[in-house]
């Protein structure tokens, strides 16, 4: 069944297909340097989503069950995946930790609402993002901007702002080394591998530690567009941090909740 809101007018039985403007957008050609993977049994939701994609001007590949998900993204690499969870061969899930063991490629899940489970183990795997079907195909266009301007944020900024309006290219907080320039984190001199979304809540309490963020402050710093996703997940993208950066996350040094408010970074962890 298929599960896509697609709004397009029909006659006839017919969909009437938007009309093609002439000429690009200069975002929709930045756009075609971007490889998006969309992963799902039902071919119908796969083509929606393509061609609205494929609209903004991004390359665009396929895959119908979770093993070819995984070839696919061996061979193509692509900047972005949607991936269903419930698919045949090989569960969604399944072929989600194939994936991230060898990539922090940003990835987001397609669910259904009754899901709650998959979806959970999903975040704490280190998902970016999720969507309940039935789901409006242009929500899905705006995830994957918001998603993949988060990953490249740090890039950006670093080309856009004038050298005096740096900030430092590493942030030392102890044992623990944020590296903006190249997008890296290292703990005691070894390599911690984040998503976009981990490694933008951690840059942006490093670059202020001591300072308390209520959620909504960091909230405004993490997320390009005010998207609910991101208010529901937050805690669960700093636990998944925590598990990485802190020796005991039940004791955590360097990221400190502060209760009723927000997280800070500890100045002296």
């Amino acid at each position: 069944m298929v599960t896509v809101r697609d709004g397009r007018r029909r006659r006839g039985g017919r969909k009437v297909r938007r009309p093609r403007i002439r000429g690009m957008t200069a975002a929709q050609l930045s756009n075609q340097k971007k490889k998006i993977l969309v992963v799902d049994d039902e071919p119908q939701i796969v083509e929606i989503v393509e061609r609205y994609l494929a609209d903004e001007g991004y390359r665009v590949l396929h895959a119908y069950d979770g093993a070819e998900a995984v070839k696919t993204f061996d061979v193509e690499k692509p900047d972005l995946i949607v991936l269903d969870l419930k698919m045949p061969v090989m569960h969604g899930l399944d072929a989600f930790r194939e994936i991230r063991s060898r990539s922090n490629v940003p990835i987001i899940m397609l669910t259904s609402r009754s899901d709650e489970v998959d979806r959970v183990v999903g975040l704490e795997l280190g998902a970016d993002d999720y969507i309940t079907k039935p789901f409006s195909p242009r929500e899905v266009v705006a995830r994957v901007k918001t998603v993949l301007r988060r990953s490249g944020e740090a890039v950006s900024a670093d080309a856009a702002a004038p050298a005096a309006a740096q900030p430092p290219e590493v942030i030392r907080i102890g044992e623990l080394e944020i590296d903006s320039r190249e997008h890296e984190v290292r703990l005691r001199n070894q390599s911690v591998p984040l998503t976009p979304t981990e490694f933008r809540i951690l840059e942006v309490l490093a670059g202020s530690p001591g300072r308390t963020f209520t959620r909504g402050q960091l909230l405004d710093q993490v997320k390009g567009e005010d998207l609910e996703i991101f208010d529901r997940t937050l805690d669960r993208h700093v636990a998944n941090l925590r598990h990485k950066v802190e020796e005991d996350p039940a004791k955590p040094r360097f990221i400190v909740t502060v209760f009723g408010v927000g997280y800070k970074m500890a100045k002296n962890p």
